[in-house]
């Protein structure tokens, strides 16, 4: 009996250690982005650990140090000094949309993996350069979504495969809220945020790239064939540099999408609509969905929890680093993601030019 105990302890230890082991050591580049809390708050949680950040404006330092009780020495100026002493298993980007290319070409030479929050990049040609550097230095930079975690959107994306609405014809997503400054966005946020430079467009860019991602995957990477937009300037004593409304037609040789992006909207939403041959999907939110078949018959689900490696970003940058998942063909990789930005990038020609851009 003592001998089945102490087996039994071992095996606790082991698995314990074997689960430290898998804990990501990360690096961060940037502190202006407000998504930064959720890694943030994993470190607090010992989900993961973070060994350095990289961010100029100290006193970001201040105000992050003291609310998570971070070290001084944890933080630098720069990435590329950091990374000089850290040898992290992969660098987090929470900085501008247009600073993501640079923290590629600082991680690509040294082969450390990249994820930055959506979008990939702020313009096409930062995108292009992206996938120029991870090629030649063979790592991974995936981009993090927020919808990427939504149980309801596995749902749909299971019942489609299993062919229980037929082929899809239209989808429809909505992604938006009142606005940064409404909701209280942190003034280092806001400042890229609303920068056409930096953000590459307003909620074209902040929202549509999610549109953009949903179809992609869907689709299962298939480029659109043409895009067209058309984007508004509501409040242009709020936002006078950047659209804060834009509507996007995704075509498909068989099938279209429509992107509604706004920072213009009474309430915040991420929902996605699928309408197929004979049936509808319809995400309300992240576990809840509503299904229409022909007749009108209507039912209503909540989709299960996503099982691990695929129920949060970084379970997910883990089991990619680890070969347990190729992060080749999903929301996150670099495949799909060029190819949202191309939709985005023919969006704002399209709405700058007035026509339909082809692909």
């Amino acid at each position: 009996m003592k001998s089945k105990n102490l087996v039994a302890i071992l095996l606790l230890i082991l698995c314990a250690s074997m689960a430290s082991a898998q804990k990501l050591k990360v690096c961060v580049a940037g502190l202006n982005h407000d998504h930064i809390y959720g890694i943030l708050n994993a470190q607090k949680n010992g989900q993961v650990e973070i060994i350095g950040i990289a961010e100029p404006n100290h006193e970001l330092w201040t105000k992050y140090g003291k609310m998570f009780n971070l070290p001084g020495d944890l933080f630098f100026d720069d990435l590329k000094t950091m990374l000089k002493s850290k040898k992290p298993d992969a660098v987090l980007g929470y900085n501008a949309v247009a600073e993501h290319v640079q923290v590629v070409e600082i991680c690509a030479p040294l082969g450390i993996p990249v994820m930055v929050e959506k979008p990939l990049a702020a313009t096409l040609a930062q995108a292009d350069r992206i996938k120029e550097l991870a090629d030649r230095y063979h790592i991974k930079v995936l981009t993090n979504y927020e919808t990427t975690w939504y149980a309801s959107g596995k749902f749909i994306y299971d019942e489609v495969a299993n062919d229980s609405i037929g082929p899809i014809k239209k989808m429809v997503v909505h992604d938006g809220h009142q606005g940064p400054k409404e909701i209280g966005c942190s003034k280092e946020f806001l400042q890229w945020l609303t920068d056409p430079i930096q953000n590459g467009a307003g909620a074209l860019n902040d929202f549509g790239c999610y549109g953009a991602d949903l179809m992609t995957w869907l689709m299962h990477g298939q480029k659109p064939i043409a895009v067209t937009a058309i984007t508004h300037q509501y409040k242009p004593g709020t936002y006078p540099k950047v659209d804060d409304d834009a509507t996007i037609l995704v075509e498909y040789p068989n099938a279209s999408g429509q992107i509604e992006a706004s920072w213009n909207w009474p309430y915040s939403i991420k929902d996605l609509e699928v309408f197929g041959e004979h049936g509808y999907l319809h995400s309300l939110n992240g576990t809840d969905i509503d299904i229409r078949m022909r007749e009108n018959r209507r039912s209503s689900v909540k989709a299960l929890p996503l099982p691990e490696p695929i129920n949060d970003p970084l379970s997910y940058l883990s089991a990619v680093l680890h070969g347990q998942i190729s992060g080749n063909d999903d929301q996150a990789s670099l495949q799909y993601n060029m190819i949202v930005m191309q939709i985005l990038d023919a969006a704002k020609r399209s709405a700058k030019e007035g026509k339909r851009i082809t692909l």
